[in-house]
């Protein structure tokens, strides 16, 4: 595991959340993270993936139907 280690203050920035979410999916060991001493840090490449597999993509619009 290679690559920059994230607070998890910078975690919920990122996320645009407060920190209770991050901690939440910690606690419930829902995303990866590091324990460095009394600190705990997520990857930042496990964070990318946890927005990656939470990401819903919308629903395309089927053509040639009269007003919805």
């Amino acid at each position: 595991m290679s690559g920059r280690l994230l607070t998890v203050e910078q975690v919920a920035e990122r996320l645009g959340t407060s920190v209770r979410f991050p901690r939440r999916l910690i606690s419930e060991r829902r995303i990866t993270f590091v324990r460095v001493g009394r600190h705990v840090r997520i990857p930042e490449e496990e964070l990318e993936d946890f927005i990656s597999h939470h990401t819903t993509n919308p629903i395309s619009r089927r053509h040639g139907r009269a007003g919805a």
